[in-house]
């Protein structure tokens, strides 16, 4: 059964940036593109160098979405399904996640 797990307060998510969050056994990568309440989630483990990154990456526009460009080799992963431009194989897993009462929750 999936429960909401509360990781932070949203006002500790800089606007424009990434933090990584554990839910359950699982590094979390939560961005905040907009001075808004809208996040997203996905895997912070990079498939194409397995390291815990993606959470540090540059969030871009792309094509009408935006994207988070990871750190090291620079493959670019949707932020509202985790899907990767340059290699679909190596999309990453989305999270459901939302705000509540100014915190932030992610579906584990």
């Amino acid at each position: 059964m999936s429960q909401w797990i509360t990781v932070c307060p949203l006002e500790v998510i800089l606007t424009g940036t990434g933090v990584c969050a554990l839910v359950g056994e699982e590094q979390v990568a939560i961005f905040r593109p907009y001075e808004d309440e809208q996040v997203f989630a996905i895997s912070n483990i990079d498939p194409f160098t397995e390291a815990s990154v993606l959470s540090r990456g540059l969030i871009a526009e792309h094509q009408g979405d935006l994207w988070v460009a990871s750190p090291l080799k620079k493959q670019h992963f949707r932020l509202h399904d985790g899907f990767c431009l340059e290699d679909e194989s190596r999309s990453v897993r989305h999270f459901d996640v939302r705000v509540r009462d100014g915190m932030v929750q992610v579906k584990a």
